[in-house]
């Protein structure tokens, strides 16, 4: 073989490899693990938002009741999650997010499969979407302030109290607050939209804490991290249950459920349209719908079990509902000019 012919054999692997490459790496891979089964009979290929900690004892768990079943288990983020099955195409099994308006959408526009759960008849009406978007989990969206800012009982409990304190103590809060770059986390984008469905005072907040200039977090374990170090005085829209996981095993910082309302999300899960191993993931659907039933994996992940009864007992607490409301924020033009009005507020410097 001559060299010239191994050199054009070669510049088509290395053509073949860099676009296999750019493949694999058009969204972004935050972790990943593969749990292997000791006699694997098939594979399913979850991508998830939840952390590797946070899902780990549930994926365990699952494998106990289904040990044939090797697990390859992806973290990205909310916006990744939707490019990859949306726009890539991505082969996956099981899609799990936070972002339940881009769940939504990836229903809506057919990029899901139907199911029927086995314990649908336990499911609240609100929990469910057109038989293909499946709530697991109720977390709610809290302030978390830090210790060395406010002793027990002195923080503020609603939004308005929260605006006036960051007012009257300007110099005290500088470059001291935390919220989500909700350009960049479809989750935050979620909250700050229903925020400013439910009241007029998110935009006030907004003002108030780009004067104060606000640090903004792709994720709510960052901004957890630096409230309980004293870096940040406090963080707006972080999600609840990984707060409460972390105050578990980390001191420094008190989680306040606002008494005005508390926007409830739902994580939530899909079987995508390009799902090879739809049996798998209706068994590992199910699993995650009779959460509930497994106060062990409740406490080990701190993912809260959806509770209609919760909700009752709370007025605060406003679950963020399935339907066309969710795809209206998603809208370019809507989009576009929201981000705008955030940018105006938050971005001031």
């Amino acid at each position: 073989m001559c060299f010239a012919d191994i050199s054009a054999r070669v510049m088509v692997a290395l053509v073949a490899l860099t676009l296999m490459t750019s493949s694999a790496l058009g969204f972004e891979v935050e972790s990943r693990k593969l749990y292997q089964a000791k006699s694997e009979r098939s594979r399913l290929k979850v991508i998830s938002t939840a952390d590797l900690n946070v899902f780990d004892p549930i994926i365990r768990a699952f494998q106990d009741a289904h040990s044939g079943i090797t697990v390859d288990y992806t973290v990205t983020g909310t916006t990744d999650l939707m490019g990859a099955l949306y726009d890539e195409g991505a082969v996956f099994d099981l899609a799990i997010s936070s972002a339940m308006d881009l769940q939504t959408k990836l229903a809506n526009d057919g990029f899901a499969q139907d199911h029927a759960p086995q314990i649908a008849t336990t499911l609240p009406a609100w929990a469910t979407w057109r038989d293909q978007l499946f709530a697991f989990t109720q977390e709610p969206a809290i302030l978390v302030v830090s210790d060395e800012f406010f002793a027990e009982g002195t923080a503020p409990q609603n939004r308005d109290e929260l605006i006036a304190v960051l007012r009257d103590n300007p110099d005290r809060f500088q470059g001291k607050i935390g919220t989500y770059d909700v350009r960049r986390s479809g989750f935050g984008y979620l909250m700050a939209t229903q925020d400013s469905r439910n009241s007029d005072a998110f935009w006030r907040l907004m003002e108030v804490m780009g004067r104060l200039d606000a640090k903004l977090y792709c994720c709510s374990g960052d901004m957890i991290r630096d409230v309980a170090s004293g870096k940040l005085a406090l963080a707006y829209n972080v999600l609840g249950s990984y707060a409460a996981a972390q105050l578990k095993h980390t001191n420094g910082f008190q989680i306040i459920e606002m008494s005005d309302y508390v926007n409830v999300m739902s994580r939530t899960a899909l079987i995508p349209r390009t799902a090879e191993n739809v049996d798998d993931a209706r068994m590992m659907l199910d699993f995650l719908l009779d959460l509930k039933a497994r106060k062990d994996l409740v406490a080990a992940s701190g993912l809260p079990a959806v509770d209609a009864a919760a909700l009752r007992t709370n007025p605060s607490l406003r679950p963020v509902r399935y339907g066309p409301a969710l795809l209206v924020f998603l809208d370019n033009l809507k989009r576009q000019s929201f981000l705008r009005n955030w940018e105006n507020s938050l971005l001031q410097n």
